[in-house]
Parts: structure tokens; sequence; C-alpha cells
């Protein structure tokens, strides 16, 4: 009699994104929860793109951002109304939306912002450039995410290959740039990294990035590095003790199986605690939203749980 031996299937090394139905499309996704409990997303797409939940598992369009278009941002967007990678907040009784003005691959990019009473589509006005970047320049103004730091000040860090994430001071009051100084917080000596996330939790600032490539469909290589900093403006070193501005990172997901490219993440602070939104591509090459519990362990390390 043959013996037919059958094998485990190998263990994930990362729990699978939790369950999310509706209109999941999504590609660099950023979330605020507004005050009746609602959840609002808002991604890379035309006009940028809105999605709302009432429950952070069944997701429906809620239209765009701008639905009349953004003709202030097509200087360098070389005419197309894809804009990108937003950073949705809520800070002073308005919705903050910072975002993206670019073209793949260049550097000749801008970071704008736009506020909002509502956070609806159409409801949004344009305050203004923040900052940009130009071919001459060794950075890379795209990516943008707001911090406030424990003194109530503003940081807006950024970025995106060339010499890696960088971060600049705002002013609270307009949400635009406060002075010209722009200071580095992470880079790869060139290499792929970008998408920059800061949350505060204890006594530590976190520094979530994503290394290697996005936006190749089933083939991206995306996964999200963490590393963290008792001060907001770094340094950043990661669970090693290698500074992030050398290179270092810890890993805390990454594909497996029919999850591909993890990345362009945020954490929100939600009542069931942190959770981890990012986009992901499937098998398929559709890019879909992720979502996951996150934690902090006993030495201090975020994990996805």
């Amino acid at each position: 009699m043959a013996l037919t031996v059958v094998l485990a299937p190998a263990a994930s090394a990362y729990p699978l994104p939790g369950r999310v139905t509706g209109d999941v499309g999504v590609h660099d996704p950023t979330v605020v929860r507004r005050s009746d409990g609602s959840y609002l997303v808002a991604h890379t797409g035309n006009d940028i793109a809105l999605k709302t939940s009432t429950d952070r598992i069944a997701f429906r369009n809620a239209g765009s951002v701008f639905p009349g278009g953004a003709s202030w941002t097509t200087t360098y967007t070389g005419g197309s109304r894809n804009l990108w990678a937003p950073d949705l907040s809520y800070r002073n009784g308005q919705y903050y939306l910072y975002y993206s003005a670019s073209t793949f691959g260049s550097n000749r990019s801008a970071i704008f912002l736009a506020t909002s009473s509502s956070g609806n589509s159409g409801t949004w006005t344009n305050r203004g450039l923040v900052i940009e970047s130009r071919t001459s320049d060794n950075f890379n103004a795209i990516d943008p995410d707001l911090v406030v730091d424990d003194q109530g000040r503003w940081w807006l860090s950024f970025g995106s290959f060339w010499s890696g994430i960088k971060m600049i001071a705002l002013n609270p009051s307009t949400g635009l740039r406060s002075d010209s100084t722009i200071r580095a917080i992470a880079g790869r000596n060139g290499g792929a990294i970008e998408a920059p996330n800061i949350v505060k939790r204890g006594s530590y600032y976190y520094l979530f990035v994503s290394f290697d490539r996005c936006c190749q469909g089933a083939a991206s290589t995306y996964r999200v590095m963490v590393g963290r900093s008792t001060s907001v403006t770094g340094p950043y070193t990661d669970r090693n003790g290698v500074a992030m501005t050398s290179g270092g990172g810890t890993e805390i997901l990454a594909g497996q199986g029919s999850v591909h490219g993890p990345g362009h993440q945020e954490v929100l602070a939600d009542s069931d605690g942190d959770v981890l939104f990012y986009h992901y591509y499937a098998d398929n090459g559709t890019s879909l939203l992720g979502i996951n519990l996150l934690a902090i362990d006993s030495a201090g390390w975020p994990y996805l749980h």
C-alpha cells in the first residue's frame, strides 16, 4: 500500500487582510473616523476618490474631492486628473486633506492642501501649494502625512525614492509651510522607500514606511516597515538599532499567498484599538483595501493581529 503524505499548508507570516465588502478597490488609502462614527476614506484616483463605511466592513463610493477637476495641479500631472496619495485628518473643526500631484517616475511634483467642513464630495476648498520638488531637487514631494506632536506643533512628512523621506514644519493656523528647513528622517541611498505615516504611542513616535516596489500589480513587492524615536523629527531607528536614514526598518507586513505588495499604510486610532489601513494587490492585479488590527508588543514594537 502506498503511503500518502499530506503536507500542512505553510503558516502565514502575517495575518491576512480582515473582511471588507462593497467598493473596496483602493490605492494609497487614508482614513478618518467622523463624529457620527462612520469612516471616510480618500485614495489615489481622478480628482481624489472618496469612499465611506458605517462599520469598517462594507464600503461604498462617495464621489471625489474635486468633481469639477483640480486645474491648479495640471502643471505637475501633465494634464491628468489622477491625484495621488492623500492624507486625511480632522483638526480644528474641519477636515484637512494633503494630496500629491505628479507623474510616474518623476520628481517634478507638488503637495497641496484642501479643507472641508463636512468631508463630502464637492465641499473641498483648495488652500494652496505646500511644497513642490523640481527635477534638480534630491527629493520627491509626494506621499504627504500630517502629524501633530505633543507640543501641538504641526509637521508634514513626505517622500518617495530619491534621497528618501523628508519632514517640514507647518503653521497650524494655515496648514501651510512655516519655514524653509527640510529634514531627512529616512532613506535607502536612493532605493525604494515611500509613504511615511507617523503616530505617537506611549513614549515613542513610530514612523511607518513602505519599502520596495508599488504599482506593479501582482508583481508588486511593497512591504510595511517601521522605526521609532522619542522625538518627532528623529532620529528613527529600527528594532535592531539601525537608523532609518541608513536604510533601517523593521518589517511588520509583507506579501504572502494571494496578498501581493501590501503598503501605503495608515494607522487609525479606533474604538477597538489601532487599525492599519493599506492597499494590496490580488492575483489578478486589482488593488484592494486591506485592514488589520495593530498592537504594540512588550518591547514597544508594532505588530499586526
